[in-house]
């Protein structure tokens, strides 16, 4: 007699490998899928401002979604109960019923969650899913560290326990990714035949679109959702638009920008980033900056963007006169982006830092022959810091006098 009995189907969702179906803001690679461990929770204290304006701590939410992760997460906020922390969640997903019971339980909060990776100090030199360093954030121990969103994952089951938050945000440079579930099952009684498989996989697939439809519906997240998670199969991977997580109702802002960053790599620089869909604009538009220094005293400011046509590009501050970059160059062969550029001494570049806020002002020039300006107003936060580990990184202007440690200690 065959087995007929099902104990119990696992909805599953992690991030496999396989094709990545978006284009940038709409293409962003993803990144090498990191060792996968438990989902673990932790307290994180950062700089000033690390986690925005007034936040310097945050809770961290990383690893894979598991059978009893939601009744760890639920013990571990009813902890911090007192603490109204911002979330940040790193995950590459996991078990989808256990995903969308997280994100119930944040749904009676006032919480906010976003996507973000934490490098946990204590750590050292150990790589941040060590067993050293896993059993440091199992601790329970308020750790320090540094929050990044640069190729930050949330993927899979995730943003079902994401989405439950009271507002949810998602950085520019971000990931948040999607497919179809998978139906793990379980039966007894010996082994069934291909029929009774197939049965038990469709029953499967029905209950997981039942329950994830009404959870998002709970959520306030539109259907189009569910009907694309739904053409993404399971080995597959959907990195979501700007345009899609707007029209899903996910984040519905309309200018989202990171703060100002110093990345240290083979050309160090300072660098933001930013997606806007100003008045007149069919769809979000990519737009970076970037701050190199030649020494010092002088510098190289870039700003890149998707292709226009007859247009000028300047910055500006607090009503000061324009400064205008130069260009457009394309960038790479056949690409949709121009990039500006222009050379700034270091006077200049710090009356632009000082100001709590600069405007990127865009000109273009109607069939008549009007010019239509139109102006993004960016936030300054956390140029200054980064200016500061830049500056630390130059060469010294030309004909500055280096004054040696011993030779100040003597004066």
């Amino acid at each position: 007699m065959y087995a007929r009995a099902v104990a119990a189907t696992a909805l599953i969702c992690a991030l496999t490998c396989g094709a990545v179906s978006a284009s940038p803001s709409k293409q962003r690679p993803v990144p090498p899928k990191p060792r996968e461990t438990p989902m673990t929770f932790y307290v994180v204290n950062g700089a000033a401002d690390a986690c925005g304006h007034g936040c310097d701590s945050w809770i961290e939410v990383e690893g894979k979604v598991e059978s009893d992760t939601a009744t760890r997460f639920r013990a571990f906020l009813d902890r911090h109960h007192d603490r109204n922390l911002p979330i940040y969640f790193a995950s590459p997903g996991g078990n989808l019923d256990q995903a969308i019971a997280m994100g119930t339980f944040l749904h009676g909060k006032s919480s906010i969650a976003r996507v973000g990776r934490t490098m946990v100090q204590e750590c050292g030199f150990e790589a941040q899913d060590s067993d050293v360093c896993v059993k440091l954030k199992q601790s329970g121990r308020e750790l320090h560290g540094d929050l990044f969103t640069s190729g930050a994952i949330c993927a899979s089951a995730c943003p079902y326990a994401f989405m439950g938050a009271a507002v949810h945000e998602i950085a520019p440079d971000a990931i948040l990714a999607i497919h179809s579930p998978k139906v793990v099952l379980n039966f007894r009684g010996g082994q069934p035949d291909a029929i009774a498989i197939a049965a038990a996989n469709q029953r499967g697939r029905e209950r997981a679109d039942r329950v994830a439809s009404a959870y998002l519906a709970k959520m306030g997240i539109d259907a189009g959702l569910l009907a694309l998670t739904r053409t993404i199969k399971f080995e597959d991977i959907h990195v979501l638009t700007r345009d899609e997580i707007a029209r899903f109702g996910i984040d519905r802002r309309e200018a989202v920008e990171t703060p100002w960053r110093f990345e240290s790599n083979a050309l160090n620089s300072v660098r933001k980033i930013a997606v806007v869909k100003t008045p007149g604009d069919t769809s979000f538009r990519l737009l970076q900056w970037r701050v190199t220094c030649f020494n010092s005293d002088n510098f190289s400011f870039d700003f890149q963007r998707p292709t226009r046509a007859g247009a000028l590009v300047a910055i500006a501050h607090g009503g000061g006169s324009p400064v205008y970059f130069n260009g457009p160059l394309s960038v790479g062969g056949g690409s949709s982006f121009e990039q500006w550029g222009m050379r700034l001494i270091h006077s200049r570049l710090e009356s632009l830092v000082g100001q709590p806020q600069t405007e990127i002002i865009e000109t273009s020039l109607a069939s008549d022959g009007r010019s239509i300006p139109q102006t993004t107003r960016l936030s300054n936060e956390g140029w200054a810091h980064a200016m500061e580990s830049l500056l630390a990184s130059c060469p010294p202007a030309r004909g500055a006098v280096i004054v040696h440690s011993s030779e100040a200690a003597s004066k």
